[in-house]
């Protein structure tokens, strides 16, 4: 379980294939900021640009970590196969605060980048997002982009999918890989666990028959 609080910047540094088929994963070696992995141990999860990963192999010194990951969640997920920056978050611990809002570190789906540019002292972001995740997207919600939770601005449903604007505060853009955003770039969306359990909710009740 995760918060949506970017707890450092890594960078994968080399993604090595698993196999000569499509059905092989990839290893990763990943960087981390001084410090950073002083707390983790084998085994422990960490969020990589918003997708959870367990822990495989651990080196002090470079600082790097290692993790394996899977022919599916590479199909699933963007941002996880090749060498770049990577938003990192460790699981949450149960008396840390929840500042963002509960997040699993499933993705749901691959955005896409239609507009990343200035206004004012901030940047807007806006996502062309999945059609089958419009109906979870909702003014003022949540939404998780690249393991960071962020506020949905503004929903527009299209002919092409669901456009969504964010807006991201000088502190956000600084401290996460989402600077290293533009125009066509895919990036990781995980929506709010509280819109999932609402439509299951009301799904169940629309195919209950009534007494």
């Amino acid at each position: 379980m995760f918060t949506g609080i970017i707890s450092g910047v890594g960078r994968i540094v080399a993604a090595h294939t698993l196999g000569s088929s499509s059905q092989h994963g990839k290893r990763l070696e990943i960087n981390t900021p001084a410090g950073y992995l002083d707390d983790v141990a084998l085994g422990d999860s960490i969020a990589i640009n918003g997708a959870c990963m367990t822990v495989t192999a651990l080196d002090l010194a470079q600082p790097q970590f290692v993790i394996e990951i899977s022919a599916e969640s590479l199909d699933k997920t963007a941002g996880l196969g090749a060498v770049g920056a990577v938003n990192l978050e460790k699981a949450l611990r149960a008396n840390d605060r929840l500042g963002g809002h509960i997040v699993s570190g499933h993705v749901d789906g691959v955005g896409t980048v239609s507009h990343f540019a200035p206004v004012g002292e901030s940047v807007e972001l806006r996502l062309l997002c999945p059609t089958p995740l419009a109906k979870y997207l909702a003014y003022k919600g949540s939404i998780t982009v690249n393991g960071v939770s962020l506020t949905v601005n503004t929903v527009r449903d299209g002919a092409q999918g669901c456009e969504i604007s964010i807006n991201l505060i000088p502190h956000t853009v600084q401290n996460t890989a989402l600077r290293e955003l533009s125009p066509g770039a895919q990036v990781n969306l995980e929506i709010d666990s509280v819109a999932r359990y609402v439509e299951r909710m009301l799904s169940h009740m629309n195919t209950t028959p009534s007494r």
